[in-house]
């Protein structure tokens, strides 16, 4: 079995990527920021499915961040046979209540990590002759929500242009686009919930089923569940600014207290 890279793997589609690739015999290399919580997580899978799990402690919104698992992913005598692009989070309140700060780390987190980590991985599994990407996005990639959804649609473009440029070369990607998924991802960014339906809420194993599913297949996006899939046939009729109007309702209300009681913390992607 290959070795497996998961960025974000300490919680959310991040931790159930890591569940099902140990639970698949694959040795992991799991990346967060928080140092202990990998070491639990890398010792408990480890306990259960006998399989070799890395910790490599790594913020992927600084510089420092990326080129550590920029050089995990280079290395020749411990090749990465899946690269899982999951690291993420999401921005409380519309533009102009956010700071630009948290904006930019945003960007960096989900566009120039993925672009750079993405980069550095598809040019080792090429020269093997095989290898695969996973790089989650959102169901929000569709819609008009602001910074969230604009860098989850440069995603998608990038990682099908890239399957485009590499096909034949035995390295597949595959953007994934899940919508409202039960993970930590909204608590931490301190966004309600409650007027999201229950119907949209979608199992986070499944999710990982479906990508994987559909990256063996060899294709290139991956909308897990029927009704998001029709959601987004419908999109396609609907005026840009009714949608607007309706994602901007969608999980974008403010948690408990006031909304700068608690800062925009990187988490794991997951809608």
């Amino acid at each position: 079995m290959t070795t497996a890279l998961v960025t974000g793997s300490t919680a959310g589609i991040g931790a159930a990527f890591a569940r099902r690739l140990a639970r698949d015999r694959h040795d992991l290399v799991l990346v967060a920021r928080d140092g202990d919580a990998l070491r639990r997580q890398a010792a408990e899978l480890h306990d259960r499915h006998g399989i070799e799990a890395a910790v490599l402690v790594a913020d992927l919104a600084t510089d420092e961040g990326i080129e550590a698992v920029e050089r995990r992913l280079a290395d020749r005598d411990r090749p990465i046979g899946l690269l899982v692009n999951n690291a993420g989070f999401g921005q409380r309140g519309r533009f102009l209540d956010v700071p630009v700060a948290d904006e930019l780390r945003m960007l960096r987190v989900h566009c120039e990590a993925v672009l750079r980590l993405t980069s550095v991985a598809a040019e080792a599994m090429r020269r093997r002759g095989r290898g695969g990407v996973i790089n989650v996005a959102s169901v929000a990639a569709f819609l008009p929500r602001g910074t969230y959804g604009a860098s989850k649609a440069w995603v998608v473009q990038f990682t099908q242009g890239v399957a485009r440029d590499l096909a034949g070369s035995g390295v597949r990607l595959l953007a994934l686009c899940p919508g409202f998924v039960r993970t930590e991802f909204h608590e931490r960014a301190g966004m309600s919930t409650d007027n999201i339906p229950n119907w949209m809420w979608l199992d986070a194993d499944r999710v990982v089923d479906a990508a994987l599913r559909d990256l063996a297949r060899g294709r290139s996006l991956s909308v897990p569940d029927g009704r998001y899939k029709a959601l987004l046939g419908v999109t396609k009729l609907v005026p840009r600014s009714a949608l607007g109007a309706v994602s901007s309702r969608a999980g974008r209300k403010y948690g408990p207290g006031r909304p700068r009681d608690r800062a925009n913390r990187p988490g794991s992607t997951g809608e």
